[in-house]
């Protein structure tokens, strides 16, 4: 019981700082450096390579505890069969897909940077951010489905 506690809130609260500093650097640090708030490449490097850390530990995070959590309360034919399983199926898919947003992202923002140039790299991948602040809003709207347990509802 107190394994399920402790991996359920380590999931919730690294599923919720890995969406939110997304989210931030799509909808703030972003339009902020496209429209020429920087005067230098050093602030957004640094800000790349934090958000590359939160995602990559969340990601880690999220997996163990999700695994744990999956393989405590539901067996291969109840992920398949349940609409609470295939959801978690879904959240994997989305959790996939935000890690390479964010990865690719980061790429393509950091060898932007490395030319020193501020507005055009942040231009150019400010689209794939927002796409990974989606994903990770549809992650915790998949989540909050789960704890609810809307298939009751459904």
């Amino acid at each position: 019981m107190v394994d399920t506690f402790l991996a359920q809130t380590a999931h919730l609260v690294f599923a919720a700082i890995w969406a939110g500093s997304v989210f931030y650097v799509a909808f703030v640090v972003l339009p902020l450096a496209r429209d020429g708030a920087f005067n230098t490449t050093k602030p957004l490097e640094v800000i790349s390579g934090k958000l590359t850390t939160i995602s990559r530990v969340s990601a880690v995070v999220l997996l163990l505890t999700g695994g744990h959590l999956a393989g405590t309360r539901y067996t291969a034919e109840s992920l398949v069969n349940s609409i609470n399983g295939q959801l978690v199926l879904a959240m994997v898919a989305l959790w996939l897909v935000l890690a390479a947003l964010v990865e690719i992202g980061a790429k393509r923002f950091e060898a932007g940077l490395n030319g020193k140039k501020l507005r055009e790299p942040a231009a150019n991948v400010l689209g794939l951010y927002r796409t990974a602040a989606l994903v990770a809003v549809a992650l915790l709207v998949v989540a909050g489905a789960i704890t609810t347990n809307v298939a009751a509802v459904i």
